[in-house]
């Protein structure tokens, strides 16, 4: 049977033994759960162990860097501590935070679906998730590896002696995780929309993780099977990439950042989708140039599998190749630009209400405008030469992959927190959390443009005297950060055991998400929604006739 919905929920909220978090008790149910949303929580659990892991890690490093000599840790044991920061938080944080948490939970409800086109392969790809974990975790506990999270041959090939193998076969099974949400949230998105709910009138949320599945699909098996020929060359000695049997190290090159450049869209591209859900509830608008907006995440998604060669500008490929590659990595700023200027126009003369979920908006914009135009630098041969391997990049990279993608998530997991625990969180102390991690943030990797640009080297624990206090700057940055990560924790543990009672729409947005109770019931959907409007039609919602009649409700 279906219904038209109607833009606003007035739906009392359910029984708690009718929402998903309760429909069934005991360990066993939440691991064989074939439902969309307790695998999100899985998810959730997951990648917030694995954050907390990262940033320990991450922070092991700020405080070796305090001084100008390695008096904290061995040469080899730091090596080891950065290369696992980058494995973690790549390929455990980033890439599955947004897409395997949020769209997870979100994406079949944004739809008017019940799940997933294949619950079973989502619960597949969370049992991948955790089991590369596990073995990641025994690569940390067996003495790591210090190969750098990108597995530079021939050094991973040949010239290190450390847990090579058992790292990189995380990663590949971590890929299969990302592959299989990929496939669903692409099969779910062409085959199981609502009644009515047409391409275009799709959430923007929904296109950017139509697009980042894209990248999943196609780009995932290449560095999987990269990491593959890789433990083949140390295993058997095959000659794929050691030149002194026919092999080519510039092959594992070209093969890992066809990939790995694209996955920085793959990670970016669903946060940029929450910030067009955020900005429009809040702006009390629809988004400008919806089109344009939704065929940009599109865009992103073609260019990102153009450009891979930028990151070897120092590896003596042909200056013809190099030359075409830098003009196509300026050419990718064109769909983003369009993106933050079509958000920008939204904002104008909106009915801006500053939430929390609205103040991490305004932190994306930032870090993303600062990341996204530091790198038209390395794009330029002549920039990317001098700046290349330097702290430079380390700035550049975590100013669009962790402030900009974190801020995205964080944005998002405070947008659908009601959503998804049926509770509310404290505003004040939201607040405050995302001012200290955009603060710290800054302050954290703002420095390291300064200390690139003069010269100091990535991945080394020494450094000349004259570089130790903006180091110091960094280091205190990064402890602000932490605390703004260790409020948050804080705050929403407190809230879904504590925090008041959420109704089924507390921003009064638009969406089909927002017309069910507070949390879900297990089949999402008392009857199935039909959509008759456009998205974001806040004007109806706003419109004084339905404010009058949700007050009579």
């Amino acid at each position: 049977m279906s219904t038209a919905v109607a833009p606003i929920s007035t739906q009392t909220a359910l029984p708690p033994e009718h929402t998903y978090l309760n429909a069934s008790h005991g360990l066993k149910s939440w691991l064989l759960t074939q439902d969309h949303k307790r695998i999100a929580i899985l998810y959730l659990f997951g990648v917030t162990f694995f954050f907390i892991v990262g940033g320990l890690l991450a922070f092991a490093l700020r405080l070796e860097l305090l001084t100008p000599a390695s008096d904290l840790m061995a040469l080899d044991t730091y090596n080891k501590v950065f290369t696992m920061h980058g494995i973690v938080m790549i390929f455990f944080v980033l890439i599955p935070a947004v897409p395997a948490v949020i769209g997870n939970f979100i994406l079949p409800l944004m739809l008017g679906a019940r799940d997933l086109a294949f619950p079973r392969i989502n619960l597949l790809s969370w049992y991948c998730y955790m089991i590369a974990g596990l073995m990641l975790l025994y690569t940390v506990i067996n003495g790591g590896v210090d190969t750098g999270w990108t597995f530079t041959a021939p050094l991973s090939t040949r010239f290190v002696n450390t847990n090579v193998i058992s790292a990189g076969l995380a990663a590949f099974v971590a890929g299969f995780s990302s592959i299989f949400t990929g496939l669903n949230f692409i099969v779910t998105i062409h085959r199981m929309r609502a009644p009515g709910l047409t391409w275009f009138r799709l959430p923007l949320f929904v296109w950017a993780n139509y697009a980042a599945s894209i990248i999943m699909v196609l780009g995932t098996p290449v560095v999987a099977i990269s990491i593959v020929l890789v433990a083949l060359e140390r295993l058997v000695g095959i000659g794929i990439f050691d030149p002194r049997i026919g092999g080519d190290p510039l092959l594992f090159q070209h093969l890992f950042w066809f990939y790995s450049h694209p996955a920085v869209y793959l990670m970016l591209l669903p946060s940029m989708g929450v910030i067009s859900e955020i900005i429009a509830c809040f702006s009390r608008k629809r988004v400008f140039g919806y089109t344009a907006v939704a065929f940009s995440s599109v865009a992103i998604a073609v260019f990102g599998f153009l450009v891979w060669e930028h990151h070897m500008f120092i590896m003596g490929v042909s200056n013809y190749s190099a030359l075409v590659f830098s003009l196509l990595t300026m050419l990718v700023a064109v769909p983003s630009a369009i993106k933050v200027f079509n958000w920008t126009t939204t904002l104008y003369k909106g009915s801006i209400t500053f939430d929390a979920p609205m103040i991490y908006v305004f932190c994306f914009l930032g870090l993303f405008a600062i990341g996204g135009c530091t790198g038209v630098f390395l794009g330029s041969m002549g920039m990317d030469i001098h700046l290349t391997e330097t702290y430079f990049i380390v700035a550049h990279f975590h100013f669009v992959m962790v402030g900009s993608v974190i801020m995205g998530y964080l944005g998002g997991l405070h947008f659908w927190w009601p959503k998804i625990t049926g509770r509310m969180y404290p505003e004040g102390p939201a607040k405050l959390a995302a001012l200290l991690i955009f603060v710290g943030f800054f302050f954290t990797f703002g420095p390291q443009f300064i200390l690139g640009f003069l010269g100091m080297p990535r991945r080394y624990a020494v450094y000349p005297p004259e570089w130790q206090v903006l180091n110091i700057f960094s280091t205190a940055g990064a402890t602000v950060m932490g605390a703004g990560y260790l409020l948050t924790m804080i705050y929403l543990g407190w809230s879904f055991y504590k925090g008041p009672i959420a109704s089924s729409n507390p921003w009064r947005a638009y969406g089909l998400e927002w017309q069910t109770t507070s949390p879900p019931p297990v089949e999402n959907f008392s009857e199935t929604p039909v959509v008759t409007r456009e998205a974001y039609d806040y004007a109806s919602i706003d419109a004084p006739e339905h404010l009058a009649l949700q007050a009579e409700a």
